[in-house]
């Protein structure tokens, strides 16, 4: 038996989406393959802090979704010391200061392989008024949206905003995920208050129209040649795919996988995923989140560059769905993020300044 590829799993984090990260970086360990990997523990403190952890203590409350919380760590860790001396990180990071970009810029530096977009992808994927706007660019269909910036808010009385995007539609904060801050409006009276709660999660807020369709998404996985799985078709029991019923209560959304949809609707979709994969810079993994319109338009919603690896997450459900076991597809993103690494190892980054001179 070859050597064991030592994997460093990195999660929690300064996020309003850390409890969801503790949820997804249990599955991740549970799943690894222990004659394949040797695993570390790296968790992030709510505080910013970095820490090793043992596997049997790193969670306290593991089955309770409200409660869960980091144990007690073994000792701190310096990441530009220490992350040099694993084979691969898998940042299983959700929303800012780990989705965004951030955390991959820090494993860049040090020079480690990690799974997952790199650090331009990440960005984009985790601010919707740029993803929006590059989709938009791209000729990808999008629902219709408007950026609101915290400094000119005065701007976008609600007045205006209904005469580019009519009533009912949602507030979203630009940067963050698992529906964290976002709120539907229905009447113009309820605007400001609305407003107010997704200007507590970003200085940047989207509004974006209310689709009346179904909530379908899918799974990519790849670099260069990605795959996408069969779809999931997602029913909430509430207004919306609130944060509750994706990671709290089993009852709050249905999820049907595969979704029943026509061959024809879904090789659209899966051409779409394809194109908004490869528009937003992304490798390894994405869930793209789409609404399917009564008249078979395909519109996206939204990518999530590390999704959500939770037991009620889709994305690996898809994933299974589609013929691909956990633990398998793991090994494939750990494989990718070895194989893009290999190959950005081969370019040249130094060069003699007498190589750069050019007689005239």
């Amino acid at each position: 038996m070859g050597k064991k590829i030592n994997i460093g799993v990195l999660f929690g984090g300064q996020s309003v989406e850390h409890e969801v990260s503790l949820q997804s970086a249990r599955n991740v360990i549970e799943s690894l393959d222990r004659d394949r990997y040797s695993v570390t523990l790296i968790g992030i403190n709510k505080e910013g802090a970095w820490h090793l952890y043992d596997e049997a203590t790193f969670l306290l409350h593991p089955n309770n979704p409200e409660e869960i919380v980091l144990g007690v760590p073994k000792k701190s860790v310096d990441p530009f010391v220490f992350f040099r001396s694993l084979d691969v990180v898998f940042p299983v990071l959700h929303g800012t200061l780990g989705e965004d970009g951030t955390v991959q810029g820090v494993l860049k530096l040090i020079g480690v392989p990690f799974v997952g977009a790199s650090v331009l992808g990440s960005a984009i994927g985790l601010d919707k008024d740029v993803m929006k706007r590059i989709l938009r660019d791209a000729n990808i269909p999008i629902p219709k949206f408007l950026t609101i910036h915290q400094d000119v808010r005065e701007l976008w009385p609600v007045e205006k905003v209904v005469e580019t995007i009519p009533l009912p539609f949602f507030v979203k904060p630009a940067n963050g995920g698992s529906s964290v801050g976002i709120s539907k409006v229905k009447t113009e009276e309820e605007f400001e208050e609305l407003v107010d709660v997704a200007f507590q999660y970003d200085r940047k807020i989207i509004i974006e129209e209310a689709i009346e369709g179904r909530e379908v998404e899918c799974s990519v996985l790849g670099n260069k040649n990605p795959e996408v799985s069969l779809p999931c078709e997602i029913i909430p029991n509430g207004e919306f795919h609130s944060y509750s019923s994706k990671y709290i209560d089993p009852e709050g959304a249905e999820f049907i996988i595969p979704a029943e949809i026509e061959l024809d609707i879904f090789m659209k979709m899966r051409a779409i995923c394809l194109k908004t994969f490869s528009a937003l810079c992304c490798e390894g993994m994405a869930r793209i989140d789409m609404f399917l319109k009564p008249s078979g338009e395909v519109l996206v919603n939204e990518i999530n560059t590390i999704p959500g690896l939770t037991n009620m997450s889709p994305y690996a459900k898809m994933w299974q769905a589609s013929g691909l076991a956990y633990p398998e597809m793991i090994d494939r993103l750990v494989q990718l993020s070895l194989e893009r690494h290999a190959k950005e190892e081969e370019l040249v980054i130094q060069v003699e300044l007498k190589e750069l001179w050019v007689k005239r």
